[in-house]
């Protein structure tokens, strides 16, 4: 039997313009034609026909045309301040199956203040924090230096380096400045929590009563990745923090360690809490959950990427599915097999190939 005919949805660094006056990282959460060709093997290792589409404004006709039974989505879209949603919401509309998570659940990830909020009312943990939309704006009393500021809308580490940690008021005021003006959205600033960086990346799909979860996967139809901790120290000039330049320019230089050498109490609970993170903002198939510890040595939900880097050497969710044994072709046609379960797509034999009998999208 054929593999399904899988539309390869991406943004390349390279098909992106970049204004003047656009940030050094404007382009840091971009993929790069190693990571799609990554990608592409992958599916085509699984069985599957693959048809790569760039996801810029042609993409409407383009997909309609390459008429898809499943679309494999890492697109981040092209602008906005819910990018990541612009393919989902086209393929919506469309009535086209696609891997990952829904439409809010991808504007909810991006958007760092709106995340904490759905999760601080769940009670999970996650740092105070305070938004600024002009730099003159009173600082919260309830907020002590140092703090960290950083732009509320993006991913991949951008508007964030060292200097994103300020230890007064003049220094806040002079980064809230280069965010407002740089990334043209809200900044958030938050306590900066000084302890270990953590990620945890997971797939799967909550399962009602009754349903049974799939072998490799917990009773709640998980499968979670051995924690992963990312230690900065040989990349001097990051000064300990995970910056979109240490991402995308020098992610061999960190140490990744994983499992993290940690107690088990602690990578139990981490576990735990990034799948009702996952859980609370209702994302689907699969994401990384980071954390940082915080003075009081309790770990903090920083933030989910409902759309993780995918890339087959240095992802942060490859490594720690590697840890664990499993190959990146295997990662990505399980995702792949989870969407594909979670859409009922079977085979129509009536048909010259698979065809779409869907419960529902």
């Amino acid at each position: 039997m054929d593999g399904w005919r899988v539309a390869l949805l991406y943004n390349l660094k390279g098909q992106a313009a970049v204004a003047p006056e656009s940030p050094p990282d404007a382009l840091a959460e971009l993929d790069t034609v190693e990571t799609v060709q990554g990608l592409e093997d992958a599916l085509l290792a699984g069985g599957h026909q693959v048809i790569p589409l760039e996801a810029d404004e042609t993409l409407l006709e383009r997909v309609r045309e390459a008429d898809p039974d499943i679309c494999f989505n890492i697109a981040e879209g092209r602008r906005g301040d819910a990018r990541e949603s612009q393919v989902p919401a086209l393929l919506e509309m469309l009535g086209i199956p696609y891997t990952g998570s829904k439409v809010l659940a991808h504007a909810i990830s991006l958007d760092k203040a709106i995340a904490k909020r759905v999760w601080r009312d769940l009670g999970l943990p996650t740092a105070p924090f305070q938004l600024f939309r002009s730099e003159d704006e009173p600082l919260d009393r309830a907020l002590t230096f140092p703090l960290f500021v950083k732009p509320v809308r993006e991913d991949s580490g951008m508007g964030i380096s060292s200097r994103s940690v300020v230890q007064d008021e003049p220094a806040l005021r002079e980064r809230l400045r280069l965010v407002l003006s740089a990334y043209h959205q809200p900044a958030l600033v938050e306590p900066f929590l000084p302890g270990r960086e953590f990620t945890v990346g997971l797939i799967g799909n909550s399962i009602g009563p009754g349903e049974y979860a799939p072998k490799g996967y917990d009773r709640q139809g998980f499968h979670v990745f051995p924690v992963l901790e990312i230690d900065l120290s040989p990349v001097e000039e990051a000064q300990g923090i995970y910056s979109s330049y240490t991402k995308s320019e020098r992610p061999l230089d960190c140490n990744y360690l994983c499992p993290a050498p940690i107690d088990a109490a602690l990578a139990s609970e981490l576990q735990w809490l990034a799948v009702e993170a996952f859980r609370g903002i209702d994302a689907l198939d699969v994401a990384r959950v980071d954390f940082r510890l915080g003075a009081d040595g309790r770990p903090y939900l920083m933030e989910i990427n409902t759309l993780p880097g995918l890339n087959a050497t240095y992802s942060d969710i490859v490594m720690a599915a590697r840890a664990e044994g499993m190959t990146y072709t295997d990662l990505v046609n399980e995702i792949l097999n989870l969407a594909v379960d979670r859409y009922g797509l079977v085979w129509d034999r009536g048909f010259s190939r698979r065809r779409l009998l869907q419960r529902a999208i």
